[in-house]
């Protein structure tokens, strides 16, 4: 518990941890794309606008194999600052937690086998809806019909994503349902300014409070199709949702639809819940009486700069990092430096390979 801090609702956070300690957990990776992450300077996932693309589908291959079939490396800075998918995969592979892809609008499909849903990607909201109700609709059932199979088959459902441009659609679905949001960002220097002008002119073509409206004019397909997992499988098991902003907007489309608050948790890292450029904390509890867990992974001490980069800014959370990390904390005890000492032994290995 030391590892942890709890926010929102402390009790229900540690009936929530206690619940699911000696359990099993599965991790469900969705993927996606918003063609909002093609505005220049909007997002750190990619090392330009042609690659971004393939961050996503890169980072499951990555998850599974230990490098990319679609791209030649895995995601990392030039400087050498990792995708957090390295996170999730020490997290995961530590504990030997089971994972999952699913296909959930992503532009370009991993070389690995993942459950394929057909959904169409998102389109750029600073020009035009992002979908239309109908393609919302398809994502929130095929969601609810995926969710309720996987939480059957665990104590604990993990969902994680990589949607790059995320933090901005996001954003949008949060102002749209009517909470005063802030959120966090890849770049340590959140590009606030630019984004909330993108989230302005989207919600001027916003004609409808509809909760399918709302995210079909100003969302992506990851934030439909997430909320319809969330609402069927916490009928069933517990869910954790592990990620951060994009997290916050898929509680808020939850919020107008149904799920068990009682079975949900988010879990994130502390970079987080720390930034002072966002409301994370506040935001969830605004919305929800959803606790909140959050773990520092230690890489503040990490001898290596592109680990150490996490607690500077850059990245924060992805590929369900937070909730992985919490989840293996709790199946093996493990603590923050545990993990630092792991997550440094995968970083070696992958510079060492190139």
């Amino acid at each position: 518990m030391n590892n942890f801090e709890l926010f929102g609702n402390i009790k229900k956070a540690q009936n929530f941890i206690d619940s699911v300690k000696t359990g099993n957990f599965l991790f469900s990776f969705v993927i996606s794309y918003t063609q909002t992450c093609e505005i220049p300077e909007i997002t750190f996932a990619g090392a330009n606008s042609d690659s971004i693309q393939f961050t996503p589908p890169a980072d499951a291959e990555y998850l599974h194999y230990g490098y990319c079939k679609t791209i030649d490396k895995i995601p990392m800075t030039p400087d050498g600052k990792p995708t957090p998918a390295l996170l999730t995969k020490t997290a995961l592979e530590s504990s030997s937690i089971p994972h999952l892809v699913i296909n959930a609008g992503s532009k370009i499909s991993p070389q690995l086998p993942y459950i394929h849903t057909g959904l169409t990607f998102g389109k750029n909201i600073s020009i035009e809806f992002a979908m239309t109700d109908s393609q919302i609709a398809k994502a929130v059932d095929y969601g609810r019909i995926i969710g309720r199979s996987l939480a059957s088959m665990t104590d604990c459902l993990i969902i994680g994503e990589s949607i790059p441009g995320g933090t901005t659609t996001a954003l949008a679905v949060l102002r749209g349902f009517g909470f005063n949001a802030k959120v966090s960002s890849s770049i340590p220097n959140n590009p606030t300014l630019l984004k909330n002008q993108i989230v302005d002119s989207a919600l001027s073509r916003l004609n409808s409070e509809h909760p399918y409206n709302v995210v079909a004019c100003l969302g992506d397909p990851m934030i439909a199709f997430v909320t319809g997992m969330l609402s069927s499988a916490s009928e069933i098991s517990k869910v954790l949702l592990a990620g951060g902003t994009q997290m916050a907007a898929v509680l808020a489309f939850a919020s107008k639809i149904g799920f068990n608050e009682d079975n949900t948790a988010i879990g994130t890292t502390s970079y987080i819940t720390s930034d002072a450029s966002a409301n994370f904390k506040t935001l969830v509890s605004d919305i929800a009486d959803v606790p909140i867990l959050a773990v520092d992974p230690g890489l503040k001490n990490s001898k290596f700069p592109g680990l150490k980069a996490f607690s500077e800014g850059f990245a924060k959370e992805g590929v369900g990092a937070g909730g992985s990390i919490i989840a293996s904390m709790l199946k093996t005890g493990n603590t923050s430096t545990n993990f630092m000492e792991l997550a440094e032994k995968e970083y070696h290995r992958l510079f060492t390979s190139l």
